[in-house]
């Protein structure tokens, strides 16, 4: 009996694996397929020259990885190649914020002339513009300065994006929603307090759309003929901007300097004063009061080649759709009268409602309203009865 107890103990032992001799054999285990590696971003691409890869696909949390700046906490200057600074004659007002722009086109891209309008610009470009608020007016240097955004246009494949980026202890992020920036600024002894607005992205498209064959795409603003007719500081030498475009390769179509139309400053006092109301009143309201703007319904036309004596430009003209504010005013610009006109009143007004621009501006522009009153007071009321 004990033999057989001894037999079955052994058989049992075989069978769970056991050995006469105490060792465990392994067990087998099923093949390892081994996990790939996950993909890198484009945007975590170290790279000491411009990101162009993750520029045409990506949208990057942060600026700095598109390398677009020598040193990445100063947007203001010192592009990598090939950005190139440029500057605008008359300015879109920003709450009194400095702003810097770089144009970046790829190698053998170029840029198309337009005589009136935005010029065309090939897959690829990309444009900058760093908002820098002052707590001073009166004070110009860059320590009496805080950066407050960087705005990207992009041209993609399926056309132009924008990717607005907010500064925050020296990093800029990504802002899809937008942000709303606490800042105070000291305007010629007048203090102000007010949230300097981030655009989300949904905002920044209402600004840059044009529909056009019933679709609606995104093209910058600032980018015309009359507005970049103008001599620059280019490394020591001055020239006229358009021309250096030519020289680099990077605009083809240019005519005769002499057929450009060129759009002085609001404040450049040697200037005719029609002329620099509306170089201001083109790129602070032109992209939406056009034919393929956001406010295309109001009929009411502002590009600096419309006639400033005409119906479409203002003149005599009662826009639809507003109720003319707390003065209950009905023109938008009656000739001699700035007073009683539209167009001069709403950059006066600061409610969402009832402000012009409606967005991109909390504070009231005091010395471009002073200006545009004086050109319409000096509009002779024969151009229109506006009874």
């Amino acid at each position: 009996m004990r033999n057989l107890f001894l037999l079955l103990l052994v058989t049992l032992l075989t069978a769970c694996g056991g050995s006469d001799d105490n060792s465990q054999q392994e067990v087998a285990q099923p093949p390892v397929t081994p996990t790939p590696p996950s993909a890198i971003s484009l945007c975590d691409q170290s790279t000491s020259s411009v990101n162009w890869e993750a520029l045409m696909s990506e949208d990057c949390d942060n600026l700095a990885s598109y390398g677009l700046f020598i040193d990445p906490t100063t947007p203001t200057s010192d592009a990598v190649e090939p950005g190139l600074h440029y500057e605008l004659s008359s300015q879109l007002f920003t709450n009194y914020a400095a702003k810097y722009r770089f144009l970046f086109i790829p190698d053998g891209g170029q840029i198309t002339f337009n005589l009136t309008d935005t010029f065309e610009f090939p897959t690829g470009t990309v444009l900058t513009k760093t908002f820098s608020m002052p707590y001073d007016t009166q004070i110009k240097d860059a320590e009496n300065q805080v950066l407050i955004e960087t705005r990207l246009l992009i041209k993609r494949e399926a056309g132009w994006t924008t990717l607005p980026y907010q500064w925050q202890d020296g990093e800029a992020k990504l802002a899809q929603a937008g942000a709303d920036i606490p800042h105070t600024l000291n305007h010629q002894g007048q203090v102000e307090t007010f949230n300097y607005h981030v655009p989300s992205r949904v905002e920044c498209k209402l600004c840059h759309q044009l529909n056009r064959n019933g679709s609606s795409n995104i093209s910058p603003i600032g980018l015309k003929a009359h507005l970049l007719n103008h001599d620059i500081n280019y490394r020591g030498e001055t020239i006229n901007q358009l021309t250096l475009w030519q020289r680099l390769n990077i605009l083809t179509g240019l005519p005769n300097l002499q057929e450009i139309a060129h759009a002085p400053s609001l404040f450049d006092s040697q200037s005719n004063l029609t002329q620099r109301v509306k170089g201001y009143l083109d790129i602070n309201c032109a992209h939406c009061h056009r034919a393929e703007g956001f406010a295309s319904i109001s009929g009411l036309r502002l590009g600096f080649h419309i006639n400033h004596t005409s119906y479409q430009y203002g003149v005599c003209k009662q826009p639809p759709g507003w109720d003319g504010g707390p003065k209950g005013l009905s023109y938008d610009i009656v000739p001699g009268n700035g007073e009683h006109s539209i167009l001069l009143y709403r950059q006066e007004l600061n409610e969402p409602k009832d402000r012009m621009p409606p967005l991109g501006r909390s504070l009231i522009h005091t010395e471009a309203v002073e200006l545009i009153k004086h050109w319409i007071d000096s509009l002779p009321p024969s151009l229109g009865s506006c009874q």
